[in-house]
Protein backbone atom coordinates (compact mmCIF):
# COMPACT_ATOMS: atom_id res chain seq x y z
CA UNK A 1 0.00 0.00 0.00
CA UNK A 2 1.38 3.38 -0.97
CA UNK A 3 0.88 6.42 1.15
CA UNK A 4 -0.70 9.45 -0.54
CA UNK A 5 1.56 12.42 -1.03
CA UNK A 6 0.32 15.49 0.78
CA UNK A 7 0.81 18.76 -1.05
CA UNK A 8 0.53 21.92 1.00
CA UNK A 9 -1.15 24.84 -0.71
CA UNK A 10 -0.28 28.39 0.26
CA UNK A 11 -2.00 31.68 -0.41
CA UNK A 12 -0.04 34.33 -2.30
CA UNK A 13 0.28 36.28 0.95
CA UNK A 14 1.71 33.25 2.76
CA UNK A 15 4.16 32.68 -0.10
CA UNK A 16 5.38 36.29 -0.02
CA UNK A 17 5.84 36.17 3.76
CA UNK A 18 7.83 32.93 3.52
CA UNK A 19 9.89 33.98 0.50
CA UNK A 20 10.79 37.39 1.90
CA UNK A 21 12.23 35.72 5.02
CA UNK A 22 13.93 32.80 3.26
CA UNK A 23 17.60 32.50 2.46
CA UNK A 24 16.82 30.58 -0.73
CA UNK A 25 14.38 32.07 -3.24
CA UNK A 26 11.28 30.20 -4.33
CA UNK A 27 8.73 30.69 -7.06
CA UNK A 28 4.97 30.32 -6.60
CA UNK A 29 2.66 28.41 -8.93
CA UNK A 30 -0.98 27.57 -8.20
CA UNK A 31 -0.57 27.49 -4.43
CA UNK A 32 2.74 25.60 -4.49
CA UNK A 33 6.10 26.98 -3.42
CA UNK A 34 8.92 25.69 -5.62
CA UNK A 35 12.53 26.18 -4.51
CA UNK A 36 14.91 27.50 -7.11
CA UNK A 37 18.12 25.60 -7.71
CA UNK A 38 21.47 27.20 -8.27
CA UNK A 39 22.68 27.95 -11.77
CA UNK A 40 25.84 26.91 -13.55
CA UNK A 41 28.83 29.13 -14.24
CA UNK A 42 27.71 29.49 -17.87
CA UNK A 43 24.16 30.36 -16.81
CA UNK A 44 25.43 33.10 -14.52
CA UNK A 45 27.88 34.48 -17.08
CA UNK A 46 25.25 34.57 -19.85
CA UNK A 47 22.72 36.33 -17.61
CA UNK A 48 25.31 38.95 -16.57
CA UNK A 49 26.34 39.46 -20.21
CA UNK A 50 22.73 40.04 -21.26
CA UNK A 51 21.97 42.34 -18.33
CA UNK A 52 25.11 44.39 -18.92
CA UNK A 53 24.49 44.68 -22.65
CA UNK A 54 20.86 45.71 -22.17
CA UNK A 55 21.76 48.18 -19.42
CA UNK A 56 24.38 49.84 -21.61
CA UNK A 57 22.04 50.05 -24.59
CA UNK A 58 19.09 51.32 -22.53
CA UNK A 59 21.04 53.81 -20.37
CA UNK A 60 19.81 56.88 -22.32
CA UNK A 61 16.18 55.69 -22.11
CA UNK A 62 13.63 55.40 -19.31
CA UNK A 63 13.95 51.58 -19.38
CA UNK A 64 15.39 49.79 -16.35
CA UNK A 65 17.13 46.39 -16.37
CA UNK A 66 16.87 44.17 -13.29
CA UNK A 67 18.35 40.78 -12.50
CA UNK A 68 16.95 37.58 -11.03
CA UNK A 69 16.57 39.16 -7.59
CA UNK A 70 13.40 40.89 -8.82
CA UNK A 71 10.24 38.84 -8.48
CA UNK A 72 7.57 39.23 -11.21
CA UNK A 73 3.89 38.59 -10.58
CA UNK A 74 1.93 37.20 -13.49
CA UNK A 75 -1.33 36.96 -11.54
CA UNK A 76 -2.41 35.82 -8.09
CA UNK A 77 -1.38 32.25 -8.96
CA UNK A 78 2.11 32.89 -10.32
CA UNK A 79 5.22 34.64 -8.99
CA UNK A 80 8.54 34.00 -10.72
CA UNK A 81 12.15 35.20 -10.76
CA UNK A 82 13.16 35.73 -14.41
CA UNK A 83 16.90 35.82 -15.08
CA UNK A 84 16.57 39.34 -16.55
CA UNK A 85 13.61 41.71 -16.74
CA UNK A 86 13.31 45.07 -18.47
CA UNK A 87 10.65 47.59 -17.52
CA UNK A 88 10.16 50.64 -19.72
CA UNK A 89 7.28 52.42 -18.03
CA UNK A 90 7.25 53.61 -14.45
CA UNK A 91 7.80 50.36 -12.50
CA UNK A 92 4.59 49.13 -10.88
CA UNK A 93 4.94 47.05 -7.74
CA UNK A 94 2.38 44.92 -5.94
CA UNK A 95 2.96 46.56 -2.54
CA UNK A 96 5.23 48.85 -0.53
CA UNK A 97 8.01 46.26 -0.39
CA UNK A 98 8.78 47.09 -4.05
CA UNK A 99 10.03 43.55 -4.65
CA UNK A 100 7.25 42.28 -6.94
CA UNK A 101 7.28 43.85 -10.41
CA UNK A 102 3.96 43.93 -12.26
CA UNK A 103 4.82 45.47 -15.64
CA UNK A 104 7.92 44.02 -17.35
CA UNK A 105 8.37 44.80 -21.04
CA UNK A 106 10.97 42.08 -21.67
CA UNK A 107 11.65 38.85 -19.79
CA UNK A 108 14.78 36.77 -20.42
CA UNK A 109 15.23 33.19 -19.24
CA UNK A 110 18.55 31.38 -19.62
CA UNK A 111 17.60 27.75 -20.21
CA UNK A 112 18.80 25.00 -17.88
CA UNK A 113 18.33 21.27 -18.35
CA UNK A 114 16.07 21.15 -15.27
CA UNK A 115 13.87 24.11 -16.29
CA UNK A 116 13.87 24.17 -20.11
CA UNK A 117 10.60 22.30 -20.62
CA UNK A 118 8.83 24.48 -18.07
CA UNK A 119 10.36 27.73 -19.40
CA UNK A 120 9.24 26.90 -22.94
CA UNK A 121 5.80 25.61 -21.98
CA UNK A 122 3.80 26.41 -18.88
CA UNK A 123 5.94 29.34 -17.76
CA UNK A 124 5.65 31.07 -21.14
CA UNK A 125 1.92 30.35 -21.17
CA UNK A 126 1.69 32.19 -17.85
CA UNK A 127 4.01 35.06 -18.83
CA UNK A 128 1.82 35.78 -21.88
CA UNK A 129 -0.88 36.95 -19.44
CA UNK A 130 1.22 39.99 -18.47
CA UNK A 131 -0.30 42.86 -20.52
CA UNK A 132 2.95 44.89 -20.60
CA UNK A 133 5.15 42.00 -21.80
CA UNK A 134 6.34 42.49 -25.39
CA UNK A 135 9.26 40.04 -25.69
CA UNK A 136 10.02 36.68 -24.09
CA UNK A 137 13.63 35.69 -24.75
CA UNK A 138 14.96 32.15 -24.28
CA UNK A 139 18.73 31.74 -24.25
CA UNK A 140 20.49 28.38 -24.62
CA UNK A 141 23.58 27.83 -22.54
CA UNK A 142 24.96 24.80 -24.40
CA UNK A 143 25.23 26.54 -27.80
CA UNK A 144 24.95 30.05 -29.25
CA UNK A 145 21.17 30.11 -29.80
CA UNK A 146 18.64 32.74 -28.75
CA UNK A 147 14.89 32.49 -29.34
CA UNK A 148 12.51 35.45 -29.15
CA UNK A 149 8.73 35.48 -28.85
CA UNK A 150 7.39 38.96 -29.69
CA UNK A 151 3.86 40.17 -29.08
CA UNK A 152 2.12 41.46 -32.19
CA UNK A 153 -1.43 42.33 -31.24
CA UNK A 154 -3.03 39.15 -29.90
CA UNK A 155 -0.35 36.90 -31.41
CA UNK A 156 3.15 35.90 -30.39
CA UNK A 157 5.63 35.72 -33.27
CA UNK A 158 8.70 33.47 -33.04
CA UNK A 159 12.18 34.29 -34.30
CA UNK A 160 15.59 32.92 -33.46
CA UNK A 161 19.27 33.41 -34.14
CA UNK A 162 22.08 30.90 -34.02
CA UNK A 163 25.84 31.35 -34.07
CA UNK A 164 28.16 33.96 -32.64
CA UNK A 165 27.85 36.15 -35.74
CA UNK A 166 24.06 36.39 -35.37
CA UNK A 167 21.88 38.86 -33.48
CA UNK A 168 18.27 39.29 -32.38
CA UNK A 169 16.23 42.46 -32.45
CA UNK A 170 13.85 43.48 -29.65
CA UNK A 171 11.61 46.09 -31.28
CA UNK A 172 9.81 47.19 -28.10
CA UNK A 173 13.08 48.47 -26.68
CA UNK A 174 14.76 49.16 -30.05
CA UNK A 175 17.69 46.93 -29.14
CA UNK A 176 19.80 44.54 -31.18
CA UNK A 177 21.45 41.85 -29.04
CA UNK A 178 24.57 40.40 -30.62
CA UNK A 179 25.07 36.77 -29.71
CA UNK A 180 28.81 37.45 -29.51
CA UNK A 181 28.02 39.71 -26.51
CA UNK A 182 25.48 37.30 -25.01
CA UNK A 183 28.06 34.50 -25.07
CA UNK A 184 31.21 36.53 -24.34
CA UNK A 185 33.74 34.35 -22.45
CA UNK A 186 31.43 31.32 -22.45
CA UNK A 187 33.26 28.09 -23.30
CA UNK A 188 30.73 25.59 -24.60
CA UNK A 189 33.09 22.61 -24.26
CA UNK A 190 33.09 23.12 -20.46
CA UNK A 191 29.33 22.71 -20.16
CA UNK A 192 27.97 19.48 -18.69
Amino acid sequence: MTMPITVTHYTPEEYLTIDRRAEIRSEYFDGRIVSMGGGSFAHSLIAINIGSSLREHLAPTMCIVVNSDMRVRVNADTYAYPDISVVCDEPNFSDDYRDVLLNPTVIVEVLSPSTEVYDRGEKFKRYRRIPSLQHYVLVAQDSAWVEVYSRQGDMWVYSDAEGLDASVYLAAIDCTMALSEVYAKVTFSELP
